[in-house]
Parts: structure tokens; C-alpha cells; sequence
């Protein structure tokens, strides 16, 4: 008989604070998140601490009475990691260390963290490898307390400095060997990017858990790996589609996230060459998601950072199965209307409008609802980049009406 499996979850408490940039609302919202990518490394969390400050203390991150409080609540109910919305400096990591005894981990450690445990190719480990050297580095001071030997003076000289200095080394050695193994294997994929000859590049792109790969599924009849939890897919996957006999690429890519470790964008650059390398990009929302505007403004960023931003891209509103809005009892004079009170039909008059229908999609991957709307103006923006490109093949890939009527006579 097999033995049912049981999942260990790690008892965390998260850690945030308001600042002038950054209000409650905004917090409570980025908190939400991390408590999700708890989850998905493997956490459960206990308790939320937050605290309004100026800035953050460059010490020990939050103020001295509360890092009491958390050490308090930390060794009363047995809490084995603290995890901090923002990055700590290697100082700050060290001098909580000293007062909180659990691991002290930030939102870039948690992030490489489900890297390190999704990447299934040589390649993704590389690439998470190398980030997390490079994140390691300047804090392996903190790792070799015992050996410490920095006070100086009588007694205090000794190996400690040298075991740190060794350590740098090896570390530094590695990510040097790290570094040339992503070169050699960058060469490789560019080959192979190469010899997919001239056909039609379309990448998806979004934040994480939009339901990325569920679409790549559903278009390309392929079989990448899904599940609700945060960085799903990390290795770029490439399919053949075709669309009523119009043949092209379509890849899947690694998700963005907001607050994005700059170490990741580094590393997965190569990754993400998929994507500064497609004819056009398909930008999926998760529109039942209540910050998918944040969303959309961070994949922008990365998009601009990774000097993607000028390319054609249509905009795919995803889940609209899972879509709920808010809503005001006619009685009800004093609650103020916001975008949360939008039904879908309210949605598409605002921005989204200006979009253009032709930009536009609201699609169900799922259920595949508008499902042929959606291929229809694939078809459409594909058919235009390779008739631009081959203008003679123009009679070979007739516009989608054209196409189905043709599929029906002949059936």
C-alpha cells in the first residue's frame, strides 16, 4: 500500500513596511504576494508584520521595538523563517541575525529560492546558479560569525578573515565558470534560434501565473507543464502552430514579477532573448487578478528593460471566467465607485479602448471562450508580418474568413 505523502510546510512570518513610496494599501498588496510565493517555496505563514516608517533603518531594516516584538512572537511560536518584502543589505541580513535566532531570508533570496527548486534543465540550474552567486557574494561575511577575528587587538588575530577570503574566492571562481558555461550554451541556443529560419516569432509574455502556459497548451496542442503557483515554468518552450495551414513559432517564457531581483534579469538574459527576438509579443493579463494594472506596468518595465518595449504587441485579458466584480446595493449612497466596481463591458470603455479592437482580447484558456476570436487575430497579425516578409506567399495564406469559408467547401 503507498503511503500518503506529507508535506512539511515551514512556519514563516512575513515582514514589510510603509513608507512615504509605498502605502498600506500598497503593502498589504505586495504582502499578499509574498505570502503566495511562501506558499509556492514551501512556507506557511503564520503572521504579517508591518510598520510605518520614513525609510527603512539602514541597521536592522525595521525599528529597534519592533524587531523585539518579532523576536518575541518568533521564538513563542516556533517560527523557523522570517522572510522581508525588500532586499536587506548583507549588514542589515547580519544584524538581525544576531538579535532573531531563525533564518532571515528577503524577497530576492525567497525568488531564487523557487528557481532553484523549478529549474529542471542544466541550463535554468546554470542560470539560477549564477544568481545566486552573485546574490551570495557580498553577504558571505555573515556566514562565518564563528570564525570572525574583526574586533582586532590582543588575542583577535587569526584564520577567520582567511576562511572568508577563501570562500570569496571559490565563489567568485564560480560564478566566472558559471558565467562561461551560459556563453557556450547562449551560442548554442542562438544556432538553434538560427536555424528556425525565417518563420514568424510569437512570444507570450506577462506576469507570473496569468495563465501563460495554459494558452500555450491550448493553441499549440502541446503538453508544458501548469499549476497555479508562482514561476510554473522557467525553461522557454517553442512550438510549431499552425493556424489554418499559416505555420509559425510560438514560445512560452519565463513569468515577470514586480521587484523583479535584478541578479534574475541577468541571469535568465538569455531566456529572455526568446522574447527581444519574437516578430510579436502576446501580453497576457490575468484580468480576475485586482492589481492587473500593476501587472501590466511591471511586464512594461521589463519589457523596457530588456529593450523589447517598440515590438507589435497584442494585449490577451485571460480568465475572464474567473472575473468578479464588486458591487453597490442601490441603497448604498456613501461607498464610492472604483475600478474594482467594473463589470467587464465598463472595463472595455476606459483605457482598454483606446487599445483598439484590433489590440484587445478578453479570452477564457481554460474554458476557451473567444477562443476563435483569439485565433482569428493571431492569424491576422502573423499572415501581415509574413506577407511583409515573403509578399509573393501572399496567395498562400488567404485572410481568416477567406480561409474557413475554404475549410467549409471542402468539407
Amino acid at each position: 500500500m503507498l503511503e500518503k505523502e506529507v508535506i512539511n510546510f515551514e512556519r514563516t512570518a512575513i515582514v514589510g513596511i510603509v513608507t512615504q513610496n509605498q502605502s498600506e494599501e500598497k503593502l498589504n498588496e505586495y504582502l499578499d504576494e509574498l505570502e503566495f510565493l511562501t506558499f509556492t517555496a514551501g512556507g506557511e505563514v503564520i503572521k504579517r508584520f508591518s510598520q510605518k516608517m520614513e525609510r527603512p533603518n539602514p541597521k536592522t531594516f525595521m525599528g529597534t521595538g519592533k524587531i523585539e516584538e518579532i523576536n518575541l512572537f518568533v521564538k513563542e511560536n516556533d517560527i523557523s523563517t522570517l522572510i522581508f518584502d525588500d532586499e536587506l543589505s548583507p549588514s542589515q541580513q547580519k544584524n538581525i541575525s544576531r538579535i532573531i535566532d531563525c533564518k532571515i531570508l528577503d524577497r530576492t533570496n525567497l525568488i531564487l529560492d523557487i528557481f532553484a527548486q523549478r529549474a529542471e534543465t542544466s541550463y535554468a540550474r546554470t542560470q539560477v546558479e549564477l544568481a545566486q552567486c552573485i546574490y551570495l557574494l557580498p553577504r558571505l561575511s555573515g556566514l562565518w560569525t564563528h570564525l570572525e577575528r574583526q574586533k582586532g587587538g590582543i588575542g583577535m588575530r587569526g584564520p577567520g578573515e582567511t576562511e572568508i577570503e577563501t570562500d570569496r574566492r571559490i565563489v567568485r571562481d564560480r560564478i566566472s565558470l558559471l558565467k562561461d558555461k551560459i556563453k557556450t550554451i547562449d551560442k548554442q541556443m542562438g544556432v538553434q534560434r538560427s536555424n528556425r529560419g525565417a518563420m514568424v516569432r510569437v512570444a507570450l509574455v506577462g506576469y507570473t501565473n496569468v495563465g501563460k502556459s495554459t494558452l500555450m497548451n491550448a493553441v499549440g496542442k502541446s503538453d508544458v507543464f501548469v499549476e497555479n503557483k508562482l514561476f510554473a515554468t522557467l525553461d522557454t518552450t517553442v512550438r510549431k502552430v499552425v493556424i489554418k495551414n499559416l505555420p509559425f513559432l510560438l514560445s512560452d517564457t519565463v513569468g515577470f514579477i514586480r521587484k523583479l531581483p535584478t541578479q534574475l534579469v541577468d541571469s535568465f538574459k538569455s531566456t529572455l532573448d526568446e522574447v527581444r527576438e519574437a516578430d510579436l509579443l502576446l501580453h497576457i493579463v490575468d484580468i480576475s487578478h485586482p492589481d492587473f494594472e500593476d501587472h501590466i506596468e511591471s511586464v512594461n518595465q521589463t519589457l523596457h528593460d530588456i529593450k523589447a518595449h517598440e515590438k507589435p504587441v497584442i494585449m490577451v485579458f485571460n480568465k475572464i471566467d474567473a472575473y468578479k466584480h464588486l458591487t453597490i446595493d442601490e441603497d448604498d449612497l456613501m461607498t464610492e465607485k472604483t475600478p474594482r466596481h467594473y463589470t467587464l463591458e465598463e472595463w472595455k470603455t476606459t483605457w482598454m479602448h483606446r487599445l483598439g479592437e484590433e489590440n484587445a482580447l478578453f479570452i477564457s484558456a481554460t474554458n476557451k471562450e473567444n477562443f476563435e476570436e483569439f485565433r482569428e487575430r493571431v492569424y491576422e497579425a502573423v499572415r501581415q508580418i509574413h506577407i511583409t516578409r515573403f509578399p509573393y506567399n501572399k496567395f498562400l495564406y488567404p485572410d481568416y474568413k477567406d480561409a474557413v469559408e475554404k475549410e467549409e467547401e471542402q468539407e
